[in-house]
């Protein structure tokens, strides 16, 4: 059996199209009661009925913390989506029901923090939104560093123009006299500073290992990743449960997870990111290749827990404690 997780009843009040590939969708609870607060960086699961079965993806809540009579979610179109973009882009309309999760954050503030500085490539600037709104409301400083093909691609750019101009530096790689968004400018930053990346995960490594190279404590560094990283390894894999007294099968293009749900294993789960630490396992034996971003080195080398989301097996089999 899988962990059942409370979900809400909401229904799609509005449909804002930020750009050509970004739509923003206005959800309201089916009851009509504000719904469940959250702090900034929050996201929720969204769970979609379709023909195929239920699409769960996860989206940034994009709108002010204080305000709980609604959220607003946005959402890519990608060229190589697998159905989730799509059918929020193609499907969903003014007035569709769904099922979402209560908020849930792996990406918060640092209120330790002096000065936040936040770095975005493309759809990894919505969870800097509640972000930014945040620390407005409490007087507090920051800077968004955010980068776009163009302003016409550049989502919630009259927002950002508007009510963030002077914290606010664009990048669009399309116009030939922008400069490009670079991580030397972390070089400049005050004591105390602490820094926070999202976008495509190339540029979150690229940024992630600049802050370090540049001095940073690992506890002053933040990301999110919108995708479970890509594993280097991807052969297929046996597990056996030594509790459950069963062995499955984890394909090469299957998470440990996924195969988990699939053969019916009781498995908590949050992000699917490998962020939050939620799916861990402990391992009895077999060599894990890590891929998550919650264990230290030290734990790492222990090899005897791991992340289902995305971590997998470097041989043949593993044995895990379920």
């Amino acid at each position: 059996m899988t962990v059942m997780q409370p979900k809400i009843h909401v229904f799609v009040k509005q449909i804002i199209q930020e750009t050509p590939s970004v739509k923003r969708f206005v959800l309201v609870s089916k009851e009509g009661a504000d719904l469940p607060a959250f702090s900034a960086g929050s996201h929720v699961t969204t769970f979609l009925n379709t023909a195929a079965g239920t699409l769960e993806r996860h989206y940034s809540l994009v709108q002010a913390p204080a305000i709980t009579d609604h959220y607003e979610i946005a959402v890519q179109l990608h060229a190589q989506s697998q159905g989730g973009s799509a059918y929020w882009h193609h499907q969903v309309s003014e007035g569709t029901e769904l099922f979402i999760s209560y908020p849930k954050n792996h990406f918060s503030l640092s209120f330790r923090a002096k000065h936040h500085v936040f770095y975005a490539a493309g759809i990894g600037i919505t969870p800097f939104l509640s972000m930014m709104a945040e620390l407005v409301a409490q007087g507090r400083s920051f800077e968004l560093h955010y980068a776009a093909k163009s302003r016409e691609m550049c989502a919630f750019y009259e927002t950002l123009q508007k009510t963030y101009r002077d914290s606010c530096h664009l990048y669009l790689s399309a116009d030939p006299d922008s400069s490009r968004m670079r991580p030397d400018g972390m070089r400049q930053q005050r004591i105390g500073t602490h820094v926070y990346f999202c976008g495509p995960e190339t540029m979150v490594n690229q940024f992630q290992e600049a802050a370090r190279s540049y001095g940073y404590p690992q506890q002053s560094i933040h990301f999110e990743l919108f995708a479970p990283p890509a594993p280097m390894l991807r052969e297929p894999f046996l597990v056996e449960l030594w509790q459950s007294k069963r062995t499955i099968s984890v394909g090469s293009d299957q998470s440990l997870l996924a195969a988990l749900l699939a053969a019916g294993i009781k498995s908590p789960y949050s992000c699917r990111v490998g962020r939050c630490g939620t799916c861990a396992v402990e391992v009895l034996s077999g060599e894990v290749a890590h891929y998550d971003s919650v264990l230290s080195e030290k734990e790492r080398a222990a090899q005897d827990v791991m992340m289902t989301c995305v971590s997998r097996a470097v041989h043949n089999k593993l044995v895990l404690s379920l």
